[in-house]
Order: structure tokens, then C-alpha cells, then sequence
């Protein structure tokens, strides 16, 4: 079974849970699409970095930008580039994960946050992306609750997973 990124859930609200995220690192991959940077990061997490050590896969991946449509908010954009990470096991810090070979692989320390979720089951289309994108910015509007950034997708099965068995997530950190 593919360890979870922790969390705690601090309050629910309807559908919409509020987490609390520790710290950690992702691999990130930024302009190549879900395809193209999903090869490149299981490459790093399969030994193709400076200590050729295989990184165990870790849920979700993380997905946001230019492969989804986007969803117009008023919140800053964190970034304008389709960024597709891999969450490293939580036993990695900065000075202990792997150095990538690739230098399109980059390692992004992400510090401690809050964000709220919304699940979905099933693929990840971009037809249900958007609209449980909408939903989620609508719950926290309607609570007074402005996101930081921009909305991501978070993925937590294998590709072979059938639809109907995967667990699918949209989240935006949210001020603690």
C-alpha cells in the first residue's frame, strides 16, 4: 500500500475538510504535462539520482496549472506554469532527499499549511476537476475563507486502479 502525505483534519465544513499539512518536500516537474513529467519524476523515485536509491511512492500526486482548465478566482496566482509533483515520504528533508540527475526535476521545500479539500471519486476529467473546483471555492466564499493560491488536484491511486475505486481531491491552502 502507497504511504499517505500526513495530515490532521481540523474542522469539517459539509463536504469541505480543513487540514493541517507538516512540512514537506516535493518533486516537482513544471511544463511538460501530466504525462510527460509523471516520467520524469518515477524515474528520480527509481534511482535516477545522485545516490541511485529508489524512493518509495508517496500519495498524492500533486497536479496543477495548464493541463486542467482554469477556474478565475481573485486570489493571487501562485504560479501560471502546470506544475506536477511527487510528495517524497516524510522522512526526507531537504539535506536528505536524493539530488535529481534530471535537472527538470527539481526538489521544493513546501513549509506547514492549511488547506481545504474536497474529494471526488473516479477519473480526474476535466469536466468533474472544474466543477469540484467550483464547488470547493464556492464553500469557503460562502464561509468568509479566501484561498492563498490557486487550486490543485490531488491523486491517490496507480494508473491501474479502476475508476470507480480512485480517490481524487481538490485542495487550496487556506490562511492558518
Amino acid at each position: 500500500m502507497t504511504e499517505e502525505a500526513p495530515y490532521s483534519v481540523i474542522q469539517t465544513l459539509g463536504d469541505i475538510e480543513i487540514r493541517a499539512y507538516p512540512s514537506m518536500i516535493l518533486a516537482t516537474v513544471q511544463g511538460r504535462g501530466d504525462t510527460g513529467a509523471f516520467g520524469l519524476l518515477f524515474r528520480y523515485i527509481t534511482g535516477s539520482n545522485r545516490s541511485q536509491r529508489t524512493i518509495p511512492m508517496t500519495a498524492p500526486v500533486v497536479s496543477e496549472g495548464a493541463g486542467r482548465e482554469k477556474v478565475s478566482m481573485t486570489a493571487p496566482v501562485v504560479s501560471d506554469q502546470d506544475r506536477f509533483s511527487f510528495v517524497l515520504p516524510p522522512s526526507y528533508t531537504m539535506d536528505t532527499a536524493p539530488i535529481p540527475l534530471d535537472p527538470r526535476v527539481q526538489l521544493v521545500p513546501v513549509p506547514a499549511r492549511h488547506v481545504a479539500v474536497i474529494g471526488f471519486h473516479g477519473w480526474a476529467r476535466p469536466r468533474q476537476v472544474r466543477s469540484r473546483t467550483e464547488d470547493l471555492l464556492r464553500g469557503l466564499q460562502q464561509r468568509g475563507i479566501q484561498p492563498l493560491g490557486s487550486p490543485f488536484l490531488m491523486r491517490y491511486n496507480p494508473p491501474y486502479t479502476p475508476g470507480f475505486m480512485r480517490r481524487n481531491e481538490i485542495g487550496a491552502e487556506i490562511p492558518i
